[in-house]
C-alpha cells in the first residue's frame, strides 16, 4: 500500500495539537503529586454507644516543593456530600505525624515544624478516628477530599478528589475479661493520639500497625493506685502475679518463656525478639489471634498447640520486655505475630465503666457497658466468675 508522507505529517501534527490543548474536552487537572495508601480498612467496633472507624493514611509526596494538607474531609460515600468529619488546622495537625520525626512519650514531635507539611519525597501519616452516631448506618466505603497547598507562594491549591477506602465487613469478636475480676486501667488503650495508636512497624520491607487497639491493663488497688508500700518492688504493684485468662476458646500458637523480670522504673535494652517479653500467642477464629504480653517469667502453664477454653488460666501478670512496670499488654491481631501483623478490633461481653484515669476515683462513675471496646486510659471494672 502506498503511504503518503504529507497526509501522515498532517495527522501527526493534529495529534500533538490535540494532545497538548488545555482545552481539550477530556482535560483534567493533574490534582496534586502525591501517593495516599490506607495500609488497613477500617472495621467497625462500638465504643459505648457508638460505632468508630479507625484507620490511617499514608500520604507520601512526590512533588518538588513542600505540600502542606490543609484540610481532610470525610464522607460517607460518593453521592453523600455531607461530611462526617473535617479536620483542618490545630485539629488536622494533632492527627498527623511525620514518618521519621523524633517523638516525645506524649505523642508529640520534637520539631516545631506543622505535622502537616510534607517534605519532597516525605511521608506523613493521618491518624483517622470517624465516630458515627448511635443508630446510624455503616457505610461501605468512605470518600476522602484532601486540599492540599504547594510550598511555592501560590495561592492555589491542589485538591484529591473522592480518594475511597472501604469498610471492612469483618466481624468484631466478642471476648471475655482477661482477668477474673477487679479494677483496672485500660493504659495506651483505644484513642487516637495513644503511644499504641500512634506506633508504626517498619519490619522487613512492610509496614505494620499490631497495636492499632492495643491495651496495658494496669491494675487499681483499694488506694486508687496501681502500687502500694512504695515502688522498688514488682510485688507492691497490685496487678503483679493476677491470673491471667483466656478471653475465648482456641489454641495457643506461640510461647515465650524464661525472660526475667525487669527491676521496677529500670527499662532492659530492647529488641525485637524480647520486646514483648514472656508472652503467649492464642489464635481465637481465622485471621485472629490474641496476644498476651510481659507476663511473668516462668509462669506460663500453657504448652505450644495447646488447645484452651474461654476463662483458663494462662500465665501470671508480669514485668518482663519492654516494660517499667507490672502490667499485661493485650492487642488482637490478623496474624499469629506480635510485630508484623495489624491491629483489630474487639468488644467484651460486659464490664463497668468507672471513668477516665485522670479523675478516678475522687471523680468516679459507674455506668454499665456491654459489647464495647474499652476507652483509653479509661479505669473499668469486670465482674469476678462465680464459682
Amino acid at each position: 500500500m502506498r503511504f503518503s508522507f504529507s497526509a501522515g505529517l498532517r495527522l501527526v501534527f493534529a495529534l500533538v495539537v490535540v494532545l497538548g490543548s488545555p482545552n481539550a474536552s477530556f482535560a483534567r487537572e493533574r490534582g496534586p503529586r502525591v501517593e495516599v495508601v490506607c495500609p488497613s480498612p477500617p472495621i467497625p467496633v462500638r465504643m459505648d454507644k457508638d460505632q468508630v472507624l479507625v484507620y490511617e493514611l499514608h500520604v507520601t509526596n512526590f512533588d518538588t516543593v513542600p505540600l502542606t494538607l490543609k484540610r481532610i474531609e470525610v464522607f460517607a460515600s460518593h453521592e453523600n456530600r455531607m461530611p462526617l468529619s473535617t479536620l483542618e488546622a490545630d485539629k488536622l495537625s494533632a492527627a498527623m505525624t511525620r514518618v521519621g520525626a523524633a517523638m516525645m512519650v506524649d505523642g508529640s514531635s520534637h520539631s516545631a515544624k506543622d505535622a502537616r507539611v510534607i517534605e519532597p519525597g516525605g511521608r506523613n501519616v493521618v491518624f483517622l478516628w470517624i465516630s458515627l452516631p448511635s443508630g446510624g448506618a455503616v457505610p461501605s466505603t468512605l470518600s476522602h477530599r484532601m486540599i492540599f497547598s504547594p510550598g511555592t507562594g501560590s495561592t492555589a491549591d491542589d485538591t484529591l478528589n473522592d480518594f475511597q477506602v472501604p469498610v471492612s465487613h469483618d466481624p468484631v469478636l466478642r471476648l471475655s475479661p482477661p482477668f477474673n475480676g477487679g479494677i483496672w486501667l485500660a493504659g495506651d488503650g483505644p484513642a487516637n493520639d495513644s503511644n499504641h495508636r500512634r506506633s508504626i512497624m517498619a519490619i522487613d520491607g512492610h509496614t505494620y500497625s499490631p497495636e492499632r487497639f492495643a491495651i496495658d491493663w494496669v491494675k487499681v488497688g483499694p488506694n486508687g493506685d496501681s502500687r502500694h508500700d512504695g515502688k522498688t518492688k514488682n510485688e507492691n504493684w497490685w496487678g503483679w502475679g493476677e491470673p491471667v485468662l483466656a478471653v475465648a476458646d482456641g489454641e495457643i500458637t506461640e510461647v515465650v518463656n524464661g525472660i526475667a523480670d525487669n527491676t521496677p522504673g529500670v527499662l532492659p535494652p530492647v529488641t525485637l525478639d524480647n520486646i514483648a517479653g514472656n508472652h503467649i500467642v492464642l489464635k481465637i477464629a481465622p485471621n485472629r489471634c490474641v496476644m498476651y504480653a510481659h507476663l511473668q517469667n516462668e509462669s506460663i502453664k500453657v504448652r505450644l498447640h495447646d488447645h484452651v477454653h474461654r476463662g483458663d488460666v494462662l500465665a501470671l501478670l508480669g514485668n518482663s520486655g519492654n516494660t517499667t512496670g507490672a502490667h499485661m499488654h493485650l492487642q488482637v491481631m490478623d496474624r499469629n505475630s506480635a510485630l508484623q501483623s495489624q491491629g483489630v478490633p474487639f468488644v467484651f461481653e460486659k464490664f463497668t465503666y468507672l471513668g477516665p484515669g485522670s479523675d478516678y476515683p475522687e471523680q468516679q462513675v459507674s455506668v454499665p457497658w456491654s459489647n464495647s471496646i474499652p476507652p483509653g486510659n479509661g479505669v473499668v471494672e469486670f465482674e469476678a466468675v462465680k464459682k
